[in-house]
């Protein structure tokens, strides 16, 4: 089967595209490198720089190259960011997505796996979180994935589009290959691991007055390698379902102060932490549960621990600590 990644050259994208090339599968990466790296994509990936905002150029792509399904990554993704600036969010996320689909559909797609996000849930009402929870964005960014979700439920009404909707966590940890590299990189392990590195003086901590245990938010994170196994058993699956809706994570929540001192015990390094004020759009916590997807599909996080995490995302930065540039 022959698969166009978007995003294939970021943090997720990239390695799910790894997994992809591995499992046997012809890949199409589709990147316009604004956060993405050339060096992550897969050296057997067909690599193509373009813009989803460009529709005339998507159909050339999907004509050219003719994938039977897509894995769409490529967005906008910072919570902070979309609360300032709302259009980047609601407009291009959106518009981007549609020309995606709309090109696919035109051009023979019939499966197509969605990149969601946790952030639909907002302030969910329980913990952990499951499908059934009411879809209440907790942000612009958050937004713009709830009205990709309508927009592919109505390709599939109208078009027959099959398609599945991952909504996950906090990604997290590296392959031994491929890892997390953001400039400006906002994610709270790469963050604190560039303190052990000597690349900045201390962590900031967002807040320390959330309804949590110590204070801190609490989130679900997700080996990156966990993730990419289950877009494709989604992939996979959507030979025999029309609509998937899953939430991914390890069911287990840490708080920013836990995740601190689990880096402070893999590093070694003492990790000076500052308290600073809260971000908007930040929830008190954010816990999966992947009950679903692990009873339809059998998917299992091979690496569910936090400890195991970190020490896969220090390897990947000590081997690279200027990222890809290195």
């Amino acid at each position: 089967m022959k698969v166009l990644v978007t995003g294939g050259a970021g943090y997720i994208g990239s390695v799910a595209v790894e997994a992809l090339i591995g499992g046997g599968y012809e890949v199409v990466v589709v990147d316009n490198l604004y956060m993405g790296h050339r060096a992550a994509v897969h050296p057997s990936a067909t690599f193509i720089e373009a813009d989803l905002c460009e529709a005339d150029r998507l159909g050339e792509i999907f004509q050219q190259h003719r994938p039977e399904a897509i894995m769409h990554f490529a967005s906008y993704s910072l919570v902070g960011e979309s609360m300032q600036d709302p259009a980047k969010y609601l407009g291009v996320n959106t518009t981007n997505a549609l020309n995606l689909i709309d090109a696919g559909v035109k051009n023979g797609v019939e499966r197509f796996i969605l990149s969601s996000t946790a952030n639909l849930f907002g302030s969910p009402e329980s913990i952990p979180i499951s499908e059934t929870e009411t879809l209440n964005p907790g942000s612009p960014y958050g937004e713009s994935k709830f009205f990709i979700e309508r927009i592919l439920r109505w390709y599939q009404e109208t078009h027959g589009l099959k398609y599945a909707a991952l909504r996950y966590f906090n990604a997290a940890g590296c392959t031994d290959t491929r890892g997390e590299d953001h400039d400006p990189e906002t994610h709270l392990i790469p963050l604190i691991l560039q303190v052990a590195l000597g690349q900045r003086n201390d962590i900031k901590i967002f807040g320390n007055d959330y309804n949590t245990p110590d204070g801190t938010c609490i989130r679900d994170y997700i080996h990156v390698s966990d993730l990419a196994d289950a877009h494709i058993l989604a992939l996979e699956a959507l030979s025999e379902n029309s609509v998937l809706e899953f939430n991914l994570g390890n069911g287990s929540g840490f708080s920013v102060k836990e995740v601190i001192e689990t880096v402070r015990k893999v590093t070694g390094h003492p990790i000076p932490a500052e308290i600073i004020d809260r971000r908007p759009g930040d929830p008190d916590a954010l816990v999966a549960d992947s009950s679903k997807i692990k009873k339809i599909l059998g998917w299992n996080p091979k690496f569910p621990d936090l400890t195991d995490i970190i020490s896969s995302a220090w390897d990947w930065h000590q081997k690279n600590p200027d990222g890809y540039s290195s």
